[in-house]
């Protein structure tokens, strides 16, 4: 039972409102008199309360209804035992106590009803008036909206775009512009494909909280009661942190998107588990910090809540019973579509296509891909109270609950009409020129989407273009809001269009600028060869660096990018044939032998350097390698001997217990159970193995290979 009006001890009046149906058979000019939009007031004591009311006619002449209360929060809940007789109506609110209904007579010009609303023997005066619906109005101050379009993906040098508007439950505005392929003139449609990036995020929240509806999940119990094995670098955050501050970016972790960006090899279990070696920079709900791995472990939390993956999760509780038929977890899949958008970016105020970026590891923070007449169901279930066509898809009080705002974000407003943001699960939630309005955009190379609600306004909008970065969604959002709601207007496009010309020049600027902070004069303390190796993190994974003709390139998550020497141990990243590290400086390290020893990578700004340590070479854990070095030693007239194990050098000392030689920097081996006594061996010009070097830290001493 839904409670809508005040009790009887403030002389208002109680409504229990149950869904039932009531239908009358009418003639065809009854069906023209009372069909349509009706809205009004029940006038009780002291207050006035808004209705509206709308009644339906088929094509069998069968008369229904139904009834929404704005400030009740009460849509569509229909009515029962309509007549009409004349001008004379009745019907009635199904279920509620005392007998509620309504008795009217609809005025000479057929734009009115009055009478008067009874309930417990009192009696209240309603008049209703016909008007437009409230999607017919929106739609209407829609008109001429798509010309301000083509001239603003001019103005933006924007490739293609496609919008829609939606109004309650009904599309008022759909529509495509430019292209999808530049060169091949396709257009963009209102099915184009286009990938929405973290527009995703709120599609694995709406996941989670169906496991809510269903008792699997509580938000704000610890995550290790549903993931025991989930382990961060603080064990106290290890152990509060729940499934709300993975949704909230609250987990007191910074971004460290170089982990999963370009990564196709791990998987999203292996990324959990690597969560444990990233550090963190502040406490757990301390700080608003972005992040997607937490929402990666959020989808990798439904996985191990249903027993299905994270894409089978969304396509059997959102893409199915929404009916978004096109909607997709892969660009791979896009591309084998008949209608997708291809990716570009701008350089050097020219468009340019780039290469697609499969992110389907992070899937459950920004891979999926759609269309605005699919997205156009997903904004419905939102304004809906979690209903589309009628079923109910999430529980209204968890979807409320995923549009509360859990975590202010610390920003500074960036208009005196916008209010700054906050977080809600998987959404920013704010202020808009006065009205409340949800939003989250999407940004991944070549692609920007944005998708916005105004829930007590009942509108929401999508926007998707084919390109990075792009500002124009944005642009266009707040564009058709001040027409929808009747603002005064503000010329968003002129003042973006200037931000823009500004930011170009800025960029420009620090271009010229970039070699001011370079000492001259300088080069590496090595020659180019000893840089050249494999370096290891036990989170980020394995960074190479290799030699390439006069220099040097580094790979990261099969990402090459050419090096040159910038001054010193740094080198500087060049423009590769995927630029993602373009400018970034690495610092190669030198231990105290004077071997290259690590390498530091800003991957994670908001923290110290990643330190990559560089591993040994691979053909000391090679046998047929290590076999050479088998054999007896001469050390001071004393017989040692280097055995194999494996892939293990063993050092047998008579009388002492074996030793095991750990694969070093510079060729060496360690000592495991020493380890500041080192070996090497020699080798003549031939190859053939001639002593081995023994380093303790008070000198040096070599052992000859005796001939066997």
């Amino acid at each position: 039972m839904q409670k809508l009006f005040t009790s009887r001890s403030t002389r208002s009046v109680v409504l229990f409102l149950l869904i039932g149906f009531g239908i009358s058979y009418l003639s065809a000019k009854d069906s023209n008199t009372i069909s349509g939009h009706w809205e009004g007031q029940i006038e009780l004591p002291g207050q006035t309360l808004g209705i509206n009311i709308d009644f339906f006619v088929n094509e069998e002449n069968i008369l229904s209804g139904d009834i929404s209360i704005p400030l009740q929060g009460a849509k569509d809940l229909p009515l029962s035992e309509i007549s009409l007789t004349g001008k004379k109506i009745r019907f009635k609110l199904p279920g509620v106590p005392g007998n509620a209904a309504f008795t009217g007579e609809i005025s000479e010009d057929g734009r009115q009803i009055s009478g008067t609303f009874h309930q417990s023997g009192q009696d209240f005066a309603f008049q209703i008036r016909r008007a437009v619906s409230k999607a017919a109005k929106v739609k209407g101050t829609l008109q001429g909206f798509d010309a301000f379009v083509s001239q603003a993906i001019t103005d933006w040098q924007v490739p293609g775009l496609a919008m829609a508007v939606v109004c309650g439950d009904e599309v008022v505005f759909k529509q495509g512009f430019g292209f999808r392929d530049m060169e091949k003139k396709l257009p963009v449609t209102p099915k184009t494909l286009f990938a929405i990036g973290s527009s995703t995020k709120a599609f694995t929240t709406f996941v989670l909280g169906t496991l809510v509806d269903e008792g699997k999940l509580d938000w704000d119990k610890p995550l290790r009661n549903y993931l025991p094995d989930f382990e961060l670098k603080d064990p106290f955050i290890s152990q509060r942190i729940t499934p709300r501050d993975l949704v909230t970016h609250r987990s007191g972790l910074p971004r460290h998107d170089m982990l999963w960006y370009n990564n196709h090899k791990l998987t999203r279990k292996e990324i959990v588990r690597r969560l444990r070696y990233l550090d963190a920079n502040a406490d757990l709900r301390a700080k608003y910090q972005y992040n997607n791995l937490m929402f990666l472990t959020a989808g990798y939390l439904t996985e191990q809540l249903t027993g299905q993956n994270w894409e089978n999760a969304v396509r059997q509780r959102i893409f199915k019973p929404l009916e978004m038929t096109s909607s997709n977890f892969s660009v791979r899949q896009s591309q084998q579509s008949v209608d997708f958008a291809l990716p570009y970016t701008e350089e050097e105020n020219q468009l340019k296509q780039i290469p697609f970026r499969q992110i389907d590891l992070i899937g459950p923070a920004g891979s999926i891909n759609s269309n605005v007449e699919d997205m156009s169901h997903w904004l419905m279930v939102h304004l809906n109270n979690g209903t589309y066509k009628n079923k109910t898809i999430i529980n209204s009080a968890t979807l409320a609950d995923i549009h509360t705002p859990y975590m202010t974000t610390g920003a500074t407003a960036k208009h005196p009409e916008i209010s700054q943001p906050d977080y809600a699960l998987g959404w920013f939630s704010d202020t808009y020129r006065g009205h409340k309005r949800l939003h989250h955009g999407g940004n991944i190379d070549g692609f920007t989407a944005l998708v916005t609600l105004f829930p007590n306004d009942g509108i929401g909008q999508v926007v998707l273009v084919n390109k990075s970065g792009a500002e124009l969604p944005e642009i266009l959002t707040r564009h058709a809001t001040d027409r929808i709601l009747e603002l005064e207007p503000i010329n968003w496009n002129s003042e973006g269009l200037e931000r823009r010309k500004k930011g170009k020049e800025a960029d420009k600027e620090a271009k010229a600028t970039k070699s001011m902070a370079r000492k001259k004069g300088t080069k590496p303390a090595h020659c180019l060869d000893e840089y050249a190796g494999d370096y290891e993190h036990p989170g980020y994974g394995t960074l190479s660096v290799r030699k390439v003709k006069d220099h040097l390139e580094f790979t990261f998550n099969d990402i090459t990018t050419p090096l040159e020497h910038w001054h010193y141990e740094i080198f500087n990243a060049l423009k590769g044939t995927d630029d993602a590290f373009e400018n970034m400086k690495l610092q190669f390290r030198t231990d105290l032998k004077g071997n290259v020893a690590a390498v530091e990578v800003p991957f994670e700004p908001a923290v110290d350097n990643i330190v990559f340590t560089k591993q040994p070479a691979a053909k000391l854990f090679d046998a047929r390698y290590l076999k050479q070095f088998v054999g007896e030693y001469d050390l001071a007239g004393r017989a040692i001997r280097i055995d194999l194990a494996g892939n293990i050098l063993k050092l047998i000392v008579p009388g002492q217990p074996p030793y095991t030689l750990v694969p070093a920097l510079g060729d060496e081996f360690v000592l495991k159970e020493y380890s500041t006594v080192s070996i090497r061996f020699s080798l003549d010009k031939n190859g053939n193995v001639q002593a081995l070097l023994l380093r303790q830290p008070d000198g040096m001493v070599t052992a000859r290979k005796k001939n066997e």
